[in-house]
């Protein structure tokens, strides 16, 4: 009676094979049974493209090629793509994955649609849009810039966490009070009546906050 040799193991289903390899065997040995195990298993693979992973030992890509060459040879499956199962890999594509996702949404920000009464206040991680009106006595906070599609009659705070290139812009600039970093500018006690509205920029020079028409000249100075 013929011993079963366990020293390889296929696992499928319709997506994929998982190839459970002993660890004690040499090289040389394994790569013989892979091919038994291959030719005897053909017939269940017969022009399948499937994905392959490999479990029980760890393997050199040069070591993975080999046996990928040998399952081509033993059968008519065509393999798409390897999957790893090192966990430690997988944790770091996950972080890797993370950390470029949060740095997109740093770097594009979020929207809010929606009219800000007073009393209400809204604190952002990144810069924001805001499509609606910010009313007196409502509040914005954001680390990064402020951008209102609307008017600006509360109160915003851009760079909250100390960003001194942060900004504000409004359609309708018409502040109770704008902060950015560490310098606050209030708005005159008897505001000056525009007949046109004009979108507007408010940014920190030198220590000041100064608010000037948003025009072509101004963006191409604006540091993001």
């Amino acid at each position: 009676m013929k011993s079963v040799n366990n020293s390889v193991i296929i696992k499928g289903n319709k997506y994929g094979i998982i190839v459970v390899l002993s660890p004690d065997p040499s090289f040389d040995e394994l790569k013989e049974q892979i091919g038994e195990k291959f030719r005897e298993s053909s017939k269940f693979f017969d022009n399948a493209k499937m994905a392959i992973s490999f479990e029980g030992r760890t393997l050199s890509n040069d070591e993975q090629k080999e046996i990928l060459d040998i399952i081509e040879k033993n059968t008519d499956m065509q393999i798409v793509c390897i999957l790893d199962n090192d966990p430690g890999k997988e944790e770091l594509f996950k972080k890797t994955l993370e950390d470029k996702l949060l740095e997109l949404e740093n770097n594009t920000g979020q929207f809010y649609k929606g009219i800000l009464r007073s009393g209400a206040s809204l604190e952002f991680e990144t810069s924001v849009v805001i499509i609606g009106d910010v009313n007196n006595g409502a509040r914005v906070v954001s680390k990064g810039n402020i951008i209102v599609l609307g008017s600006l009659k509360g109160n915003a705070f851009a760079g909250a966490c100390g960003n001194t290139n942060s900004f504000v812009v409004a359609l309708d600039m018409r502040p109770t009070q704008i902060r950015i970093a560490d310098t606050i500018a209030r708005s005159p006690d008897k505001p000056v009546k525009e007949s046109v509205k004009e979108a507007k920029i408010a940014f920190l020079e030198e220590g000041n906050i100064y608010i000037e028409p948003l025009n072509k000249s101004v963006l191409n100075d604006i540091r993001l």
